[in-house]
């Protein structure tokens, strides 16, 4: 199966640049990734976004905290473009299960991207809310798990597991920590990984040999060694 490589970024330029990659097959943005690149207006820039990836799916964000709201949000969002998937957390801050919206929003035929996932319960509970025709991306949080030490693999194997009725549901490996982690999700059988653009310009240069790599590597330490002027 081929894992398809999303690019987790809401910079503009960066959005230009790496949309022109055919590595990368879409996009995923939150609201962080927007503030960080300087978003004011959420609507005005997720449509700059949209005018720069106009053939490549995009994931935007809802960050209302109550049901109503949240659906009312992921209506509006679907409403910029045939290319969006609304993206909404599995939980809320108050950790009340999203199901309502992701029925109610899958209902109207909206494609999903729902987040923060971490475990197969919570692919389980998400799978029952959905129907078998409208497209859903169930992206669970790999690297944000094993920063706290949980191996995030078993999880994975049990999600795909139980989404493999289901054509229409493809199951993402979310926080990529390094360059290895996608051929971890490749192995996996994961659909989509989303990768930084940083680490996606580390894939790009796979292939090096080992022996390659040391000489790399040592070559490195000696031109710093000279330019410190480190004497023994």
């Amino acid at each position: 199966m081929k894992t398809d490589i999303f690019c987790d970024i809401a910079d503009l330029s960066q959005i230009r640049k790496f949309n022109k990659k055919s590595i990368v097959k879409g996009f995923t943005t939150n609201p962080s990734l927007m503030r960080k690149a300087g978003a004011k207006n959420y609507k005005k820039y997720s449509k700059q976004i949209l005018k720069i990836c106009k053939n490549k799916p995009v994931s935007l964000e809802v960050f209302a905290d109550s049901q109503k709201s949240m659906i009312e949000q992921g209506i509006k969002i679907n409403n910029w473009g045939k290319n969006v998937y609304v993206k909404l957390p599995v939980v809320n801050s108050k950790n009340k299960f999203t199901g309502t919206v992701i029925t109610k929003l899958n209902k109207r035929g909206i494609k999903l991207n729902i987040t923060a996932v971490y475990s197969a319960k919570q692919t389980k509970k998400i799978l029952k809310n959905i129907n078998k025709k409208t497209k859903v991306i169930i992206s669970i949080f790999a690297g944000r798990a094993a920063d706290v030490g949980k191996d995030p693999v078993p999880e994975f194997i049990e999600s795909i597991k139980l989404a493999k009725e289901f054509k229409n549901v493809k199951i993402l490996w979310a926080s990529v920590r390094e360059p290895y982690n996608y051929l971890q999700a490749k192995q996996l059988n994961c659909n989509i990984v989303t990768i930084p653009p940083a680490i996606i310009e580390k894939i790009e240069k796979f292939g090096k040999s080992f022996d390659k790599l040391t000489l790399e590597t040592v070559r490195t330490f000696l031109i710093d060694s000279k330019k410190s002027n480190f004497k023994i």
